[in-house]
């Protein structure tokens, strides 16, 4: 039995590649059949929880595909990526939507915020002096008829999304009032503003080429119109109060819509409504609803409650929409528009 046991252990040293293969593929095993046991212990004995198979499935995939709550959360805590992604770009959260399991779905659910709530902390460490949409600021646009477009053909707002901003004025304008939009664009949002009864529309804008067609189209002779040239982080002294704000920015990161948010208590009267554009992570179902999570979280850390209102869009957006578009930056059957309140407004 020891000379069995030198005879394995020498073809391990000699051959490393080939004996983690073997034990990523009898990880991928143990995971489908749910053998918890198994799973640990090839996890204590060195096994890739990162392993990918010939499929391109990881050992957390299987399991979660499967319903293996056990297994899911063993992985998980082994370190096993939350966020790998098959070649058909679905994640373990995503196979476990798919087959309705719910604690396995549920798991990944909270390893994914919870990854991203550090990974936040990391980020805003890192990023405290960055200029994120310096570039894109600088960089030339092109307008048509149903899109505004980048210089790389990478779009910055679509005709497709006018019925949704259309639902977000609608939120926003809901209490009348004094309305903040950040984030002209193709000016979607703010004609559907223009539709309801308010005090003052104040817009938002940072790109000099937007601005400027702005000016040329009549935005700055509008009634009660205002319009504010800059990014919004160098010019929230121009701000007032407000009874609505839309957040849509272009060029920019989730840690800068967190830090806007962090403004909110101070720009939004109470029983004021605010939304945002919920782009986040449109191209993978899983991830966001992760971030839908994340952000509503965060949200209600600072006192406001999230209601995210599902809006289908499958039917907006066929093949010829993303026709010269080099990046398809929405790419799911439904919307969930985020209306936001003060929590002592809601209860």
């Amino acid at each position: 039995m020891e000379e069995i046991d030198s005879i394995e252990a020498k073809a391990r040293r000699s051959s490393p590649a080939a004996a983690m293969e073997k034990e990523g593929k009898q990880l991928c095993e143990a995971a489908r059949e749910g053998d918890k046991e198994k799973v640990s212990a090839l996890i204590d004995s060195g096994a890739d929880v990162s392993y990918f198979d010939g499929d391109g499935m990881t050992p957390l995939m299987h399991a979660a595909k499967l319903g293996h709550v056990d297994v899911v959360k063993a992985l998980l805590e082994a370190g096993a990526p939350w966020n790998a992604l098959s070649p058909s770009n679905l994640s373990a959260g995503d196979f476990a939507m798919e087959s309705d399991h719910q604690e396995a779905f549920q798991a990944l659910l909270n390893a994914g915020i919870q990854a991203e709530l550090i990974l936040g902390t990391i980020a805003r460490a890192a990023n405290k002096d960055s200029d994120s949409d310096g570039v894109y600021l600088e960089d030339r646009v092109s307008f048509s008829e149903d899109k505004l477009m980048d210089s790389n053909s990478k779009a910055i707002m679509m005709a497709w999304e006018k019925p949704l901003m259309e639902a977000h004025a609608k939120a926003v304008c809901s209490g009348g009032g004094h309305i903040l939009n950040i984030g002209f664009g193709m000016g979607l949002v703010d004609t559907a503003i223009q539709q309801y009864a308010h005090v003052t529309h104040t817009i938002v804008e940072a790109h000099p080429e937007v601005y400027e067609r702005m000016l040329r189209t009549g935005w700055g002779e509008k009634e009660n119109v205002k319009i504010v040239f800059g990014r919004w982080q160098d010019v929230l002294s121009q701000l007032e109060t407000y009874d609505g704000i839309f957040f849509d920015t272009y060029g920019e990161y989730y840690e800068d819509l967190r830090e806007f948010h962090q403004h909110i208590p101070k720009l939004l009267k109470p029983g004021g409504i605010y939304s945002f554009f919920n782009g986040l992570c449109g191209g993978n179902a899983f991830f966001h609803v992760v971030y839908c999570n994340l952000v509503s979280l965060e949200l209600e850390n600072l006192g406001y409650s999230t209601q995210l209102i599902p809006l289908p869009v499958k039917n907006c957006l066929g093949k010829e929409v993303w026709e010269g578009v080099r990046h398809k930056y929405w790419q799911l059957d439904t919307y969930y528009l985020p209306v936001c309140q003060s929590l002592q407004d809601s209860e």
